[in-house]
Formats: structure tokens, sequence, C-alpha cells
């Protein structure tokens, strides 16, 4: 796990400026990578690397140079992420091409892959990846970002050229070099204020955005950039008829038995994630069994209702794993935030990434790996709303005129009348009422405090494309579907990598893998969900791995009791960085003020409204004001063990 960077560059540009450029924007992501960096440069490209090493520590050192016999060093990789079949990849390469290789990493796998197979080879990875591979002899440059978009990569260009970053502020950081003046995407900032995170390609900067899940592209000499989707997660649901249940129950204990095996691999010590509920707890469970000295780690609050440390600290006793406890006080939130939000790059308004900073930096005092369960509810229709389908059946038999009547009624009942929602949800078709599981803002509230407000910027925007793809499928496999490209790699992986690299700490996902996937696709949707659950296969498939008292409990994550904070301890708190805030040519400051008191007063809950507001306004002040300025550590981590 490391950060790369790496900038295509027309040949008549100052070499010098430019490679200290790369080195002072390679020191922005530093704690992606501090155990080494390094700096290559040849004609029309330069590549920068931080690294933490994971395999092969005493070796694949990168940027990593192959070639064949005939034309050695011809390629130079860049590669942050892991491909957990590198060994299998390696002995392909040996039988066919009778190879040998200088390393014992997967980088030197990898190109010399791409040399043989060429850009198909993306599909024959897996695992979690972003990379960079230039030829020197095609002047070419050749990238990809894995099939779910666990690892983040970031692009930009102008007239000094074509850079390629692990983290955003790299590249606004080579905003001179590259001649590029990043603005604030206002597009970008409506579909945060809906969505509670900035949708791919997007980013809140106008000039920067991202390679896109599952797709690699190419750089040519005259600079024309073609991009390819490799991977499509198409499913493919059969029916209860076609698949015998205890035979889709072991498939996918044995697909998620191999996933683990394969995520185990570390020339490092690796712990495990553990919250309350089955995913994490299955993930744990199995990577016992390849390391009895596992450490699991759990995050909670001292407010009654928002922890699972105990129920953690209980499967963690049945599991037979040692276990370690972080509990985060309202203080420390309030503190760290600015902090946070640095590392993220871009907003997002998810309060968990609060705890899981805490917990990410109290695990990396013991290992430098750990495993985690994102991606479960996405495969295996884990979400409650995913049942939504079913209790709105009954509004489906509606004419459209009456269902339309429903809808205005709805409008004139006041906030948080019972009913309302359920009324004005009914009331709309599945793309119009689903866009994920984060529902912050509506148009008639954006309208009260952003001040840029567009009609017709919408989620459809986002996800339309997907709707279309899945058109023939039933409604709960569509609403997956469009959570693999909107919730999943917007919010869910992106709080995922970016909170833990801040912390030196590789996080492993071993449900986002293309085999687990597989077997997923194929699921019948009487095997997601029931009247009493949600993930029943995937439930059914591990009764005999995770304790009882686990498996079919209610999934809660890590709860944050933003809610109540904002009532009580972060209430002055808040009220101080909407006043601070420089954000007035966007936001209606006084109305969200006006907002704060009617949450404080218990009339309305805005919490979650608020979080997403105060969240943008601290990466405001860092970002665009520069009035914040997080005090950035450097990465030590004392190993306790």
């Amino acid at each position: 796990m490391c950060g790369l960077l790496g900038l295509v560059c027309p040949s008549e540009l100052d070499a010098d400026a430019a490679r200290s450029a790369v080195d002072a924007a390679l020191r922005c992501q530093r704690h992606r990578g501090p155990d080494e960096s390094g700096t290559w440069a040849d004609r029309g490209v330069i590549f920068g690397f931080n690294r933490l090493s994971i395999v092969d520590i005493a070796h694949s050192h990168q940027p990593l140079h192959w070639g064949p016999v005939d034309a050695p060093n011809r390629y130079t990789i860049l590669f942050n992420g892991e491909v957990y079949n590198y060994l299998e990849l390696r002995a392909d390469l040996k039988r066919e091409f009778n190879l040998k290789f200088a390393t014992d990493g997967e980088a030197e796998a990898m190109v010399a892959a791409y040399h043989f197979y060429g850009p198909e080879v993306v599909k024959r990875f897996r695992g979690m990846f972003a990379f960079l591979i230039w030829d020197s002899h095609r002047q070419t440059l050749f990238g990809a970002r894995d099939p779910f978009g666990i690892k983040p990569l970031f692009y930009a260009s102008g007239p000094g050229g074509m850079a390629f970053a692990s983290e955003k502020k790299s590249l606004l950081a080579l905003g001179r070099t590259l001649g590029m003046s990043p603005r604030l995407d206002k597009t970008a900032l409506q579909h945060y204020m809906v969505l509670q995170y900035v949708p791919e390609p997007e980013t809140m900067h106008d000039t920067v955005r991202r390679i896109e899940s599952g797709t690699s592209f190419t750089v040519t000499p005259d600079g024309t950039m073609t991009m390819n989707r490799y991977f499509d997660p198409i499913f493919r649901p059969l029916g209860v008829s076609q698949y015998e249940s205890g035979r889709l129950h072991s498939d996918i204990a044995a697909v998620m038995r191999d996933s683990v095996a394969k995520h185990m691999r570390a020339d490092v010590t690796v712990g495990s994630f553990l919250s309350g509920g089955i995913d994490s707890t299955a993930i744990a469970a199995l990577a016992k069994q390849h390391n009895p000295d596992l450490i699991t780690f759990t995050t909670g609050f001292e407010r009654q209702g928002y922890s699972e440390v105990d129920v953690a600290a209980e499967s963690a006793a049945a599991i037979g794993v040692k276990h370690v406890v972080r509990t985060v006080s309202p203080q420390e939130v309030m503190e760290t935030l600015p902090l946070i939000i640095w590392y993220l790059d871009d907003p997002v308004a998810d309060p968990a990434l609060v705890p899981l900073w805490f917990i990410a930096r109290e695990a990396r005092q013991y290992v430098k790996v750990v495993l985690s369960g994102e991606g479960a509810d996405e495969l295996f229709g884990g979400y409650t709303i995913y049942r939504e389908p079913l209790s709105l059946a009954a509004f489906e038999k509606v004419p459209g005129a009456l269902r339309k009547a429903m809808g205005n009624l709805s409008t004139k009942l006041p906030e948080g009348k019972r009913g309302k929602d359920l009324l004005r949800r009914g009331a709309l078709t599945l793309e119009e009422r689903y866009y994920g599981n984060a529902r912050i803002f509506r148009d008639d509230q954006i309208k009260r405090v952003l001040r840029t407000f567009t009609p017709g910027i919408g989620h459809m925007d986002v996800t339309a494309p997907h709707y279309r793809a899945s058109r023939d499928w039933d409604p709960v496999t569509r609403m997956q579907h469009v959570d693999l490209f909107t919730w999943l790699r917007g919010d869910i992986l992106v709080k995922a990598d970016k909170v833990t690299m801040a912390n030196s700490l590789e996080l492993r996902v071993p449900f986002l893998d293309t085999e687990v996937f597989k077997v997923a696709s194929r699921i019948p949707l009487e095997e997601k969900i029931t009247k009493e659950t949600t993930k029943y296969a995937l439930r059914a498939a591990m009764r005999d791995i995770v304790p009882a008292h686990v498996l079919n409990r209610r999934k809660l994550g890590f709860p944050v009791p933003v809610r109540h904070w904002l009532r009580e301890e972060l209430y002055e708190w808040a009220v101080g960085i909407i006043r601070d805030s420089a954000t007035d040519p966007f936001l209606d400051k006084a109305a969200i003020l006006e907002m704060l008191e009617e949450h404080r007063r218990n009339e309305i809950d805005h919490s979650r409204r608020l979080w997403a507001l105060l969240v943008f306004m601290i990466w405001y002040g860092i970002f665009v004001e520069g009035r914040i300025r997080p005090q950035v550590p450097e990465p030590h981590y004392p190993v306790r063990l």
C-alpha cells in the first residue's frame, strides 16, 4: 500500500524544476508510504513513489524497472495496492515464458504480465490496485484502477502535461507546473449536498478528476488519453429452482475462505477490524484460521446506544482473538476533524469516518495491515433499505395521477410528521427515489441554504446510466448495482482508504473480490431479502463460522451520536465553524444557523444535513481559504507488540 505520483510532460519543460515540483508534491502523501520514497525521470515522464512495505520488504522498490532480454528497463511501473494472486501470476509467467524474476513481489510480475498479455492483463489481476506503466520505447503511459474502486487514482492536465496521483492534494501542489488553476466545482458541491460525497469521476475541484473504478487508460505521445471500462459488475441472479440453496451456501463459504486466505498474504502482521455485525465477524473468524494470534480492533463512544464495543468483545472472545478497544470523546472529534478532512482531499459527510480514523490510528500501533468487511452489503443485499420495494409494492398498483396526488399531499405535511416520507417516496419511481444509502438534502431543503442551487442538477445525473444498464433486473438487484457505482465507491471505500492510509495502515476488503462477486452475482432475490432479514444467503453460509449471537444481528457498523452532540457538546463548536466560514458565496449562513437552532430545540432532526455543511465548511477553510491549517504529524508508529 503506497502513494504514487506520475507526471507526463512536454520534453521542453524544465526537467529540474519539474522534478523538484514532483518531489514537493510527493511529500503531501508521505503518510501513504513512510517506509521509503523515490523519484525517477526519463524523457517526457517523472515518477515518484512513497512506499508502505508489505510484501517483499527488502526488494520491490519503486519506481520499478523491467524489460525483456532484448530491451531491459523498457518499462517502469508505479503500483499502489495489492494483487493477491501474484504468486499464481508469477507461476504462469514462469511456465509460459520461462521468466526469471529479480524480486519476490507483485510489481515485477504485473509489468511482465503487461508486456506479454497487453492491456487486457488487468482482467487477470485479483486485488485492489491503481498503477501506472511507462513504456519508454513507445513513449506511452498505461494505467488502471481496480474493479470496485478500492484504491484511488486522481488525474489533472494542463499546458505543462498530465499528472496522476493517489491523492488529490499532490495534484493541487503541481498546479503551477501543470499550468492549471483549480476552482470549486459548483455541480460537485450540489451533488455532495444530496449524496454526502462527491460522485466519480468528479472532485470538488473542477480541474481534477478521478479514474473510475474498473477502468484502464492509455496516454499516447501526443497527449491523447483513451479510457476503457474493463469490468462491469453484472448481476445475473438465478431462480431458486436453478440453484439449490445448500450448494449456494457452500459456494459462498468456499469462496470467502479462499478470498480471506489470499488477503492474508503479507510479510507483516495482519489484524482485523471488528464491529458487532456479521460482515467483520465473518472476516475475523476466517482470518483467525490463518493467524492464531490475530488481533481485532473496535471503537465506540461513551454515550449509551452508540457503541458496539460489548458485542464486538463478546465476538472476539468467541472467536478466540486478542481484542483492542478505542473509545472516542466529543472533544477529540472537535480537535481532530480538520486533520481528518485534510487527509480526505474532498469532503465526505459520513460521521462513521471519525471513529474509523481513531481505530485505524490505534491499530497501527499493533499491525501494518487490517482486514475489514466493506462490500458485503452491496454484494449480498445487506442494507435495510433494500427491503423498501417490498414495503412500497402497494404503491406500484396505484394509478399515476393518484400517486402524483399522494406526492403533493406529502409536501403539505409538516416536517417530521409520521407518514410524510412514506407518501413522498411511494409517489416516486425507483429511479426517482433511490440514489444510495445517504439521503441528505432534498431539493426543497437545498434551496434553503445553497445560494448556487441550479435546477436540473440532481442525483439522476449520477444514477441514470446505471439504471439504464439494469433496466431488466428486479428492483433490489438494481439498487445493489447503483450502490456499487455510487455509495460504495463514493463513500464507503473513500473513507476506508483515506483514514487508514492517513495512519499508514493498509486496509484489505475480502468481500470486494472478483471471485466473490461471481458467486454473489448469482444469488436469487429470495436468498438476499426476506421479510425477516437481509443477506440471508450470507448468513446461512456463515452459520458454522460466526458466533450465534452475531448471525442475525442488525447491522450498526460504527454508529456516531452526531444528533446528540450537535444539541449538546458540539453546539458551540458548530456555531463557531459556521460564523467563521467564508463560504458566503455558496451558502446562506443565517439559514444554517437557524437550522442549528431548530435542531437544538429538538423541533427537526437536522443532524446529518448540519454535519454535511460543517464538513464542507471545514474543507473550504483548508483547501480554498487556507485559513485552517491542520498540524499534519510525521508518520510515527511505536509498535506495542
